[in-house]
């Protein structure tokens, strides 16, 4: 058998910029595509810091950048790069295995790549982009974890099966939402249909038993609560992602709760986009509550901003997907605090489906 090609070699043929980063994230190595990159050799590049070649405008992304621990991964940032001007690049960050203090980082130039989802510029339309970044790596493991449930069904008893199925229906549904926000554009967004509210909370909550996770989530349904119009794979990955956050956030405190509360909330409305339109009424409220001690009241206001979090591991794109999905479904998503209750409070508004009907007097919960 003929021997492989030694790594440097591999790494100087690869047509993306990749810069290796010591301690301290001065450049150590770099292939030709970086030299490129930067238009200086690696002699030049030696012994700067990333931060002194790429000037990043955002100061959360320098902070995640500096802690060498971290993964990143982001689409459309705007930065300006030394002696070359303004950019717009995509990047990722991934600590060196074992080798405390050292990264590697992949650079490629993104301005003429049109950026989707835009509805004003702001920051949080970066998390668009992570599902076309990882959708190879992430469906072709999923297709691999569906055949192992597949199989693993045949060998066990009918008790047993559920959690199989629940397997692979959620790669499944995994696989339909990468689609979908491929698919997303400023004008493009993923279908509504009439949708049972506490249907799809008690699907999530099913995703978090089956990973140990929802033995502290109570509910509190409103029975009356007619069908909301909503994206259905979207709505449950919603409610994933609050769930999920909810219990983790009271993980720590003596005898934690969360609780999933549905009931009628008039008077919301949402401002149509399009001019002399009517306003779009969302009379319908979850709330999802935990008992945990809180956000940092430092991050309050940027909670639903990517690469914004108080995880160690986390990536900060959780709660900006979250309100990208609830735009999408003309719905809107706050986060209130309660100090004296000791409450932590995400109120989801959401439309009615069309034909569902009115609430009668004496059914909205109080």
């Amino acid at each position: 058998m003929a021997d492989f090609p030694d790594a440097h070699r591999q790494l100087s043929s690869i047509g993306l910029a990749l810069v290796l980063l010591g301690p301290g994230q001065k450049i150590v190595q770099a292939n030709p595509a970086a030299e490129q990159f930067f238009s200086q050799s690696l002699r030049r590049l030696r012994g700067f810091s990333l931060t002194e070649l790429i000037h990043f405008k955002d100061n959360r992304l320098i902070a995640r950048l500096q802690d060498s621990e971290t993964p990143i991964s982001a689409r459309d940032i705007n930065v300006i790069v030394a002696g070359l001007g303004p950019k717009r690049l995509d990047i990722t960050v991934a600590p060196i295995i074992d080798e405390p203090g050292w990264q590697m980082v992949t650079l490629q130039d993104a301005s003429g790549a049109e950026a989707l989802g835009n509805d004003g510029g702001g920051a949080e339309d970066v998390v668009l982009r992570a599902p076309e970044i990882l959708a190879h790596e992430i469906k072709n493991p999923l297709s691999g974890i569906k055949g192992a449930a597949q199989l693993l069904a045949r060998k066990l008893g009918e008790k047993d099966r559920a959690l199989t199925s629940l397997i692979a229906e959620e790669v499944d549904r995994i696989a339909r939402l990468i689609d979908e926000m491929q698919a997303l554009s400023s004008r493009t967004v993923a279908p509504v249909d009439a949708c049972n509210l506490h249907e799809a909370v008690r699907r999530a909550r099913e995703v978090l038993d089956a990973a140990g996770k929802g033995e502290a989530i109570a509910e509190e349904f409103d029975p009356s609560i007619p069908p909301v119009l909503a994206s259905r794979d979207g709505l449950l990955q919603v409610l994933i992602n609050l769930l999920s956050n909810a219990v983790e956030a009271c993980q720590n405190v003596r005898g934690p709760k969360v609780i999933v509360r549905t009931r009628f909330s008039s008077g919301i409305q949402l401002s149509a986009a399009t001019p002399g339109a009517k306003p779009v009424r969302l009379p319908i409220e979850l709330r999802v509550s935990d008992n945990g001690p809180g956000i940092d009241p430092a991050m309050v206001d940027h909670i639903f901003e990517p690469f914004v979090t108080t995880k160690k591991t986390g990536q900060g794109l959780g709660l900006a997907l979250v309100r990208k999905l609830v735009r999408d479904m003309n719905g809107r998503i706050v986060h209130e605090r309660d100090e004296a209750g000791g409450w932590t409070h995400f109120r989801l508004h959401l439309p009615l489906a069309p034909d569902a009907g009115t609430p009668e007097k004496g059914k909205a919960s109080r």
